[in-house]
């Protein structure tokens, strides 16, 4: 088996990146016994002895909390059916237990030829639950829960428009329940996007983008997702939203490192120049301590034109605006058996916690979070913030 983490272990709260190669696995943290995944890449060779790539779908399996003797996940989010963000959905469905299915409507527009073995899983069992959603109103229980994201004129046609309003979420809105279970008091996510007038672009350009924040002792810690957007809805998601919204202490590179966030040509130009503009807007959201990381193979010296992400002028930039450092998945802390980057939510922010640290994990977390637990509520699942349909 691939790289094996002896000794690891999922904070109470807090953020892990895998190691995964170029493609995209976050895990959120929300609170005791309740884990996000967002995107899954689970490549064949790193169940091979040594190879450094993580097998994310056996490491899930392995540290999730568990309902009876299956592995829990409250929630998977799929910000895009790209191979590179759903590989080894297969295998995840068949041993954890996923509690609620977060995509965008663009998930039932694909064509099957345009989509992959685990992407045409995913849209499978994401039909299965929105038609059992409908047929119930809406009242279904955990393992069939689903929450759409996003504007998509498909949701008129007559197979979804009794689709549960309280199951559908835009950008501009809040969800601080999970799974059927109100986290108000720690953890909120903030939709920035698909927007409405991007349903019909490419694929990257329909992507999930959120921020979420998690809250211990009214301490906020801010990860920043936005998914394989590039340079046009950057820029606009960080124009539009009110500050606190765009806040972050983690940014994840968007498409595992591109240079399409701040490269880009413009219309009647021969060649893309650099967007000074949303570096600052980036920068300008950070909070200290902040950190930047690519979801990605070792980042190369330099590119040649045309090369696939993760480009080296995108580092150099980023590594310019990052109050503290940045990261790469596959450089941390070496490129020969890379560890997950896991960073720890305390009353004090987020905390980077280095390979060495972990089995020091911050006690105050737990209790914080065992009281919680206990608390209960019956807060509605999402309720309309800031400002409205971007």
């Amino acid at each position: 088996m691939g790289n094996n983490n002896d000794g690891f272990a999922l904070p109470i709260q807090g953020y892990v990146q895998w190691p995964v190669g170029t493609g995209d696995s976050t895990t959120v943290c929300m609170a005791e016994d309740m884990v996000m995944q967002v995107d899954i890449h689970h490549l064949g060779l790193a169940e091979r002895e040594g190879d450094p790539h993580v097998p994310i779908v056996d490491r899930l399996i392995e540290h999730l909390p568990k309902r009876g003797k299956r592995p829990y996940l409250a929630v998977f989010v799929l910000t895009h059916p790209d191979e590179d963000h759903c590989l080894g959905f297969q295998k995840l469905l068949a041993n954890v237990e996923i509690g609620e299915l977060w995509f965008s409507p663009r998930v039932f527009r694909e064509y099957k030829k345009d989509l992959c073995d685990d992407a045409l899983t995913f849209r499978e069992e994401a039909v299965r639950r929105v038609r059992k959603t409908i047929q119930s109103n809406g009242d279904v229980s955990s393992g069939d829960r689903v929450r759409i994201i996003g504007y998509d004129d498909l949701l008129r046609e007559d197979e979804y428009k009794q689709f549960p309003k309280g199951c559908f979420s835009v950008p501009g809105h809040e969800v601080v329940e999970f799974d059927g279970v109100d986290l108000s008091d720690r953890c909120r996510v903030f939709l920035h996007a698909p927007f409405k007038d991007s349903a019909e672009e490419e694929r990257n350009d329909c992507s999930v983008a959120m921020q979420i924040r998690l809250d211990v002792e009214g301490a906020y810690s801010y990860l920043m997702l936005l998914a394989d957007h590039c340079y046009p809805t950057v820029k606009r998601i960080f124009e539009v939203s009110n500050a606190e919204d765009v806040k972050w202490h983690i940014l994840l590179a968007p498409h595992h490192c591109s240079k399409s966030v701040m490269y880009w040509k413009d219309p009647g130009n021969d060649s893309e120049t650099l967007k000074q503009d949303v570096l600052d807007l980036i920068e300008g959201a950070a909070q200290n301590p902040g950190y930047i990381i690519a979801s990605s193979e070792p980042i190369p010296g330099s590119n040649q034109s045309g090369d696939c992400p993760p480009h080296a002028k995108a580092k150099a930039r980023y590594q310019e605006i990052a109050p503290t450092d940045f990261l790469c998945t596959h450089e941390h802390p070496g490129q020969d058996q890379p560890q997950p980057i896991v960073f720890e939510a305390t009353n004090n922010g987020f905390v980077y916690l280095k390979p060495a640290a972990r089995a020091k994990q911050s006690t105050t977390a737990t209790l914080t979070s065992a009281v919680s637990a206990a608390r209960g509520s019956s807060a509605p699942p999402s309720s309309r913030v800031g400002f409205g349909d971007k």
